[in-house]
């Protein structure tokens, strides 16, 4: 076991971890070290393979402002493209010779005298740091249904997020558990292949059409010789994506309206009465996560996909059986039932100012930050994509982006005070968080009628930014010093070896 000591250290590799580093590299800052539990850069882009896996948000804005690519293949990418992207990232900004791959973080402590961070791994290796940026994400911990009888299971069963290509699904019997984001991308693909698909649909997804074509030869030419028309495409899609905020947050009665297009691709695309009946929500539209596809209505149009709206109750050697008491024979069970995510941070062991421990705190009180990014009684440490900064309606990639240039700001101040800490002020923080909360309480999301991921086990939204990306930008451009207590060590760090 050893230990290296630096100033920063960057958990993750995703958007996040990779945006956090190049506007570091960029402010001519080098003591960072990433950490990364993969062998590869990527996060959610490498770890999801799936069949037809692809971006929900245009691919002109789920990129970097600053790393522009005129030569996107499609409107909206798909996984391999993306992943592409974020390693050529990576390779421009000299980001791997920062990173520690196949260390998985497994814990943190903050020392109360040196003001100092030791973050501890799973090889038993540590690093001691001045700030602790987490740029964990929340999809990257499978959620998998603990059903009746699945340890008796005798076929193959995989998570999306985890899929086992070497399982030929051709001519097989596959049961798929789960309507989510996933679901609606490999379903229509794998349909192709299997004998037999069961779909087993516990809530019905709102699926919107996709308004996806490749990007042709000549706009990537001007593009390319002409950067300005490809920031014009991006400003464009970003407010028109923006202004849907306006239904999802202020005023969720539009949704009706918006919901239309849905209803339209449903009566067209599926011919059986009884099937669109099944596949029409009865939520308000926003209220769970809204798709994009234009293949997965007509999937249920093939002879050999059924659709299965009874609760599954158990599962058996070779089958999965319903509320009804049917048993559904199948070869393989595929879930496409999400991830952990107001909950992903639970394994973590992370202990802050006088030894108070981080997921005990957000177990009992829920998950408060300030502004999605620092949490009082924990100095210097900083989340990527926290609590309640999470979109439904535009693309992560700008929120992610604002909060590393806020980071870099409190990095600044602590030079330019001559401090080693900086610590959220209570007061603040709460009042942050009763301000969101009394917004969400009027968004969809609390209003629309369903139950959802974005709420965790108390029925409290703390997913969701309820407002618009420009007003979160202009809300985090410059730190409020009077928001935090700054910290000076009281004596020097102790040497790690």
């Amino acid at each position: 076991m050893g230990g290296q000591d630096t100033s920063v250290v960057i958990i993750g590799t995703g958007f996040s971890g990779l945006g956090m580093a190049i506007q570091l590299k960029q402010a001519g800052r080098h003591d960072f070290v990433i950490l990364e539990k993969a062998e590869d850069v990527g996060g959610t882009w490498r770890d999801n393979t799936y069949p037809g896996c692809a971006c929900d948000i245009p691919s002109h804005l789920y990129s970097f402002s600053y790393e522009q690519k005129p030569e996107w293949s499609r409107l909206y990418a798909g996984q391999r493209e993306i992943w592409d992207y974020l390693r050529i990232c990576a390779d421009k900004h000299n980001l791997r010779g920062h990173i520690r791959f196949g260390v998985k973080v497994t814990g943190a402590v903050f020392d109360d005298d040196s003001k100092r961070w030791t973050v501890r791994t799973e090889s038993g290796d540590t690093y001691t740091a001045d700030a602790i940026v987490a740029g964990i994400g929340a999809l990257h911990i499978p959620s998998v249904p603990d059903l009746p009888g699945m340890e008796r299971f005798q076929g193959e069963s995989f998570h999306s997020a985890q899929w086992n290509h070497d399982y030929d699904l051709t001519g097989k019997r596959v049961a798929v558990i789960g309507t989510g984001a996933s679901a609606i991308q490999f379903v229509p693909e794998i349909a192709k292949q299997v004998d037999k698909l069961t779909l087993f649909q516990r809530t019905p997804a709102w699926v919107m059409p996709k308004a996806d074509r490749p990007v042709n030869k000549v706009e990537k030419t001007l593009f390319r010789n002409l950067p300005a028309t490809q920031w014009l495409r991006r400003t464009a899609l970003f407010w028109a994506l923006d202004s849907r905020a306006l239904a999802f947050t202020f005023n969720p009665k539009l949704m009706k309206f918006a919901s239309q297009p849905v209803r339209k691709q449903i009566k067209e695309q599926v011919h059986d009465r009884e099937l669109r009946r099944k596949l029409t929500p009865d939520y308000t539209m926003g209220c769970k996560r809204v798709l994009i596809s234009n293949d997965y209505y007509p999937t249920f149009n093939r002879p050999n996909v059924d659709l299965v709206t009874e609760g599954v109750t158990e599962v058996r050697e070779h089958s999965v059986v319903t509320a009804d008491g049917v048993e559904h024979e199948v070869d393989a069970i595929i879930f496409g039932t999400g991830f952990h995510v107001t909950d992903a941070f639970d394994y973590l062991d992370i202990k802050g100012r006088n030894g108070v421990d981080l997921t005990s705190q957000w177990r009992e009180k829920g998950l408060e930050t300030y502004l999605g990014i620092g949490v009082s009684g924990f100095p210097n440490l900083f989340f990527l994509l926290g609590p309640n900064t999470g979109l439904g309606h535009n693309s992560v990639v700008l929120m992610i982006e604002a909060q590393a240039r806020y980071v870099l700001q409190c990095l600044g101040l602590l030079a330019s005070h001559d401090v080693a800490a900086m610590d959220v002020r209570p007061a603040p923080q709460r009042k942050f968080n009763l301000e969101i909360q009394r917004k969400l309480r009027k968004g969809v999301w609390s209003v629309g009628g369903c139950k959802s991921w974005y709420l965790d086990s108390a029925g409290v939204n703390r997913t969701v930014w309820p407002g618009f990306v420009w007003q979160y930008v202009l809300r985090t451009r410059k730190v409020q010093l009077a928001d935090y207590e700054l910290l000076a060590a009281t004596r020097a760090a102790t040497p790690v070896g």
